[in-house]
């Protein structure tokens, strides 16, 4: 399998300033292609190692709107061909991978792709409103493309596990919590995502009883359960990721292990490019935003939100 890789080779978070490298985008090219030791060590960036391959797929393009930085990493990684445009990114491959490049707006790069039938992934998170997610997903649909996108914390084995063995041990649960650090679209995807891995989708409304920087979002779901989301600014916590489910036989408090957790991801990701089944339904992600951004609005509008507005 050939693979263009897309925004992949800088980060820039919202107006914070650009940094050289990229947790995903050096993770995901190592996860395909391996790395170069001595290339990595020649510049002063961020540059995250795989120390697990996923073999017959390789990463021949890449793109990014910092070509220097995208020569680095394709020398680092092994990659053919830089390209000029992220179009040229999605010509004569087999897949394409949309990196989280701190914008929230690496879906814009999605039509190149899926216009032309090429599976696609796009980096959590899928968008930063429900409304430009679900725009997405019916692009894809539209064009019967394989698109998929996920937060990684989905498919880590500590995750999986909860969903296949602890769940029907404890179960039915009608209560669970999620935790994560830092801003609650952007990064309380991965916490929410736990739930959705774990319970399904459903919700239903959100109520955002917490403040500025320190979520606590209540999500009524569908089947007498709730979902309390905490999420804080990291000046008010520590990141990090839990989940914590309540059953009527038994509770469960998991602080998942994220060793390879990007391996799982593009592990799944390849297997349905390759016409595999879909992991989960892809209107499951969008719900996902539409609750993420429901808590959102919940706290700035003070008021109980459903997830039909954000789709509305």
């Amino acid at each position: 399998m050939r693979i263009g890789l897309i925004s992949a080779a800088t980060y820039q978070y919202m107006d914070q300033p650009m940094r050289a490298g990229s947790n995903h985008g050096t993770a995901f090219a190592s996860t395909f292609n391996g790395f170069v030791e001595e290339e990595v060590k020649k510049h002063e960036w961020i540059f995250v190692r795989s120390k697990k391959r996923i073999e017959g797929a390789e990463v021949v393009k890449v793109w990014d709107k910092h070509p220097e930085w995208a020569d680095r990493l394709a020398k680092a990684c092994r990659i053919p061909e830089v390209c000029d445009s992220p179009e040229a990114c999605t010509e004569d491959v087999d897949a394409v991978i949309l990196i989280d490049d701190g914008s929230g707006a690496q879906s814009d790069y999605a039509k190149f792709s899926l216009e032309k039938g090429i599976p696609t992934f796009c980096d959590k998170p899928l968008a930063m409103t429900a409304k430009r997610a679900r725009e997405i997903a019916d692009l894809a649909k539209k064009h019967d493309t394989r698109f998929m996108s996920s937060s990684s914390l989905r498919f880590v084995p500590d995750i999986v596990k909860l969903r296949d063995e602890t769940l029907p041990k404890i179960g039915p649960v009608n209560l669970a919590q999620v935790v994560c650090g830092n801003e609650i679209v952007y990064y309380g995807i991965h916490a929410l995502s736990m739930a959705y891995a774990v319970l399904g989708g459903g919700a239903i409304s959100a109520v955002n009883s917490g403040r500025e920087g320190m979520n606590i979002v209540r999500y009524r779901f569908e089947g007498d359960r709730d979902v309390v989301l905490l999420v804080g600014d990291r000046e008010k916590m520590r990141a990090g990721y839990q989940i914590s489910l309540f059953g009527e036989k038994g509770w469960e408090t998991v602080k998942p292990n994220l060793q390879d957790l990007y391996w799982y991801l593009l592990k799944e990701f390849v297997d349905y490019a390759k016409g595999g089944e879909e992991p989960y339904p892809l209107n499951q992600e969008v719900e996902l935003i539409a609750a993420l951004e429901a808590g959102k609005r919940s706290l700035k509008e003070g008021r109980e939100v459903t997830i039909a507005e954000m789709l509305a």
